[in-house]
C-alpha cells in the first residue's frame, strides 16, 4: 500500500504545552482520512504541520515523500488546505474569487478558464458566476471555498472543520463533493465533529490531548471498542440510573444520549437481568461512531486518573 502521509512520533510544543504528542499515522493514497477529537486536542496543529505551515518540535513526518522539517516549501504546491476561516473576498464575484485563487496557485493562464468552469460545475455554482460572494449563504460560500482550494488539482486536500456552521443538507452536499474527489484519486484528510461525516471516511483517527487513542476503519472501531452487546435503555431520570448501572458486574460501559441510556453489556444473556433491574424498556441497537467516541473519551479520562 502506498502511503502519501507518514509520521513518526510527530510532536509540537508551544513553550511548556504539548499540543501534539508523539503522533504516528499513515494515510494511503486516495482515501478519506477522518481526524476526530474534542476542541483543543491537537487536530488543527497536526494539519498545519502536515501542510508545512508549522515546524515539528521533534519526531518526523513525510508528505508525498517530502520531509516536514527540511522540505516544507516543496510540500505546499502539491496540497490544498481549507480551514473554517478560509478567506473569500466578499466584494468579488464567484468567478472572480476562483480566478484570483487560480492565479495564487499558479494555474497556467491557458488552463484557467477551463479549470474555473470545472470548479463551478463541481460546486454546483452554475448560474451564480457573477454573483457577489457577500450575497451567498454560508453553505454556498463553503462550496466555493472548496473550489478555490482545489483549483490547482492538489494531490492531497486538508480540510479543517470544513462544514462547521452550515445546515445538514449543505453538509451532505459538501461531503458528496469530497467523496467524488476521493473517487478521482485525491487523498483527503478531514477534521470533523459530525459523526455522520466520520462514517463516510475510509479510516478514522481519534486524538485526545495531543495523543492518538485509536486509529482504524469505522466498522473495526465499533467492533473493537464496543466489544459486547450495546442496548438502549429507556428509564425515568436517566442521570439517577447512570452510576447504578455502571456498578453492575455485567455492564462494561454506560452513557447518556438525550433522554436515553446506552449500555454496553458483556453478553446478550444479560438483557433480561437489565430489564428486571431497571423496569424500563431495553432494546439492542447498532453501535454508532458517537458511541465509540464517548467510550474512547471516557477510557482516556479513566486512564489519566489512574
Amino acid at each position: 500500500m502506498e502511503f502519501v502521509v507518514t509520521t513518526s512520533d510527530l510532536t509540537r510544543k508551544f513553550g511548556d504545552f504539548t499540543a501534539v504528542d508523539r503522533l504516528n499515522i499513515n494515510i494511503a493514497a486516495g482515501e478519506i482520512y477522518g481526524f476526530l477529537g474534542p476542541n483543543g486536542s491537537g487536530k488543527s496543529t497536526t494539519i498545519r504541520m502536515l501542510c508545512g505551515i508549522l515546524s515539528p518540535t521533534s519526531g518526523s513526518g513525510r508528505v508525498l515523500g517530502y520531509d516536514l522539517a527540511t522540505e516544507a516549501e516543496k510540500i505546499k504546491p502539491h496540497i490544498g488546505y481549507m480551514s473554517q476561516k478560509f478567506s473569500l473576498y466578499d466584494d468579488l464575484t464567484v468567478y472572480e474569487n476562483l480566478d484570483f485563487y487560480a492565479g495564487i496557485y499558479s494555474v497556467p493562464y491557458v488552463e484557467r478558464r477551463r479549470r474555473i468552469g470545472e470548479m463551478i460545475e463541481l460546486a454546483s455554482l452554475n448560474g451564480r458566476e457573477k454573483e457577489l460572494v457577500a450575497n451567498l449563504s454560508i453553505g454556498w460560500k463553503q462550496r466555493l471555498a472548496l473550489g478555490c482550494s482545489i483549483i490547482a488539482r492538489p494531490s492531497i486536500l486538508f480540510l479543517d472543520e470544513p462544514t462547521s456552521g452550515i445546515s445538514p443538507t449543505s453538509r451532505k452536499m459538501f461531503f458528496n463533493i469530497i467523496q467524488r474527489l476521493a473517487n478521482q484519486g485525491t487523498t483527503v484528510m478531514v477534521t470533523t465533529h459530525f459523526m455522520d461525516e466520520a462514517e463516510r471516511c475510509s479510516n478514522i483517527a481519534f486524538i485526545s490531548e495531543g495523543r492518538l487513542i485509536a486509529n482504524d476503519t469505522p466498522d473495526n472501531l465499533k467492533h473493537r471498542v464496543l466489544s459486547g452487546v450495546l442496548v438502549e435503555v429507556e428509564v425515568a431520570n436517566p442521570m439517577h440510573w447512570l452510576e447504578k448501572l455502571e456498578n453492575l458486574a455485567y455492564v462494561r460501559d454506560c452513557s447518556i444520549h438525550g433522554s436515553l441510556l446506552h449500555v454496553l453489556l458483556e453478553h446478550e444473556t444479560c438483557l433480561e437481568d437489565l430489564r428486571a433491574y431497571t423496569g424500563g424498556a431495553v432494546n439492542p441497537i447498532t453501535p454508532s461512531l458517537e458511541d465509540v467516541f464517548i467510550a474512547l473519551a471516557k477510557g482516556k479520562r479513566r486512564g489519566s486518573h489512574e
